[in-house]
This record gives structure tokens, sequence and C-alpha cells, in this order.
């Protein structure tokens, strides 16, 4: 069940429930961070793919134009209806090799392995110190002898200076909102996304808590689970942030 509060007059929801789901699809429908790097790094590893934190499919579909099987899973039921949603509309050769399941990333059991695991848009801080072991240990159990384990993270990089930043971005919708970072610690900032409203609209905000996870920090925690970190790959971002791709396979 999605919980709401109330600060003032404006409503304060998840990020991932109903309604913060559609916003958020619509900031990120034509973000294209990420893709390039992480279809380059799934060919380089043959068979089917696993994407946790599918989310509504912006990497999914472009893992799908690979032209391999993808499972992707999410935990938010929202967000999967969007992403079913979406693949209905694709032409039958796309969305047969797609699999969509509701489940949580760090508790998953599916029964069959796979080549690839994609872990992309940074999702692992979303993720506390405990869920990230199960995670690892979840993966270990879905890949393929050979397999790899992708994923991403973005930090702030040394010197960036703590605070609160908004910006404002347009969604593909055409829709205003306004969107902000503030750092509630060292190690956690909370992002809120606010739709701008007109004339008797309800004014709400979603937002979300994530971790500030350097990927020297999870290169170390992938090595205590039981993988080696194979490659790093820097990618890019705006000043004051470290975005990092990392690529794993369990220890032999």
């Amino acid at each position: 069940m999605t919980t709401t509060t109330r600060t003032s007059d404006i409503r304060t929801a998840d990020l991932y429930g109903p309604q913060g789901a559609a916003a958020y699809h619509d900031i990120t429908t034509r973000d294209t961070d990420e893709i390039v790097d992480l279809r380059r790094a799934v060919r380089r590893t043959p068979g089917e793919i696993l994407e946790l934190a599918a989310g509504a499919g912006r990497l999914t579909f472009a893992l799908l134009a690979l032209g391999r099987e993808v499972t992707a899973l999410e935990l938010s039921g929202a967000l999967c209806r969007l992403l079913a949603d979406r693949a209905a509309l694709t032409p039958a050769a796309l969305r047969t090799r797609l699999t969509v399941v509701e489940a949580d990333m760090t508790s998953f059991a599916l029964g069959r392995r796979f080549g690839v695991v994609v872990l992309g848009t940074t999702s692992v801080s979303l993720v506390d110190e405990p869920g990230r072991r199960e995670l690892y240990r979840r993966v270990a159990e879905h890949l393929a002898p050979g397999g790899r384990f992708l994923l991403t993270t973005r930090s702030r990089a040394a010197g960036h200076p703590a605070g609160e930043t908004w910006t404002r971005v347009e969604g593909a919708s055409g829709r205003g909102y306004h969107l902000g970072e503030q750092w509630t610690d060292p190690g956690t900032r909370v992002v809120t996304l606010r739709p701008e409203t007109g004339p008797g609209e309800e004014r709400v905000e979603f937002t979300s808590v994530v971790r500030n996870l350097p990927a020297e920090s999870l290169a170390s925690e992938l090595d205590r689970a039981g993988f080696v970190v194979r490659t790093r790959t820097d990618l890019p971002d705006v000043p004051g942030w470290d975005h990092v791709l990392l690529e794993a396979e369990v220890a032999s």
C-alpha cells in the first residue's frame, strides 16, 4: 500500500507509487543516459538478459532491440503496469521476447539462470546495505556460468558541496517539473519531483531516498559477496558527480 503525508498545502507521495510512477516515466522517457554503454557491455556476453529495477522500461526496450529474451523485474506494481502497457504497443517480434515480473530485487527467485543481469539507472542506491547483500546473493544464484552482472552507480564527487538544489525539467508530455536534491547527511539525499500545477490542480510532490554509493564501495561489497569486478567504465555526467558502470562475474 502506498502511503502519503501532507506538508502544508503540498501532498507528499512515493515517487514509485501510482501517481509518482507516471510522473517519473514522463521525465525519463526521452533520457538516453547509460543506454549506449550498457548495450555495449551486454553485447560482450551471450545469453538471456535479466533487468532488475526495470521501471517503465527506459532501458528495457533498448535491451530488447539487441534481439534477446529479456526478463524485466520491477517492485512497483504501477511501473510494471506502465511497462506492460508500453510493451503491448510494440511489434509482436519485440513484445513476445519480454517477460515482466513484479518482485523485489533483494528477494526474487526465478528458478533459471541468465547470461547477463543488468541493474542500471543507479538503482542500487535505493537499497540499504543488508538489502544489497541479499541482492548480490540473488544475482549470483541467477547468473549462468561466465555470466556478467552490470550495475551503475552515481555518487557525489570529492569536494562537491552538500545542501539543496532545484532544477526545472520538462517531461515528454510537455509538462514542467521541479526536481530537487537535498542532502540529509553525507551518505543520503532525498530526491523530490514536484509537477507544475495550474489553477484548481492539487499540489503534490513525489520523493525517494537515495544513498551515496561510490564505485569503490560497491566494488568492495561485490568482492565480499564472491564477485570479481572485471571492468570499470566512467560514464559522462555533470560536474561534481562520479557516474560509473561496473562489470562483475562470480569468482570461480
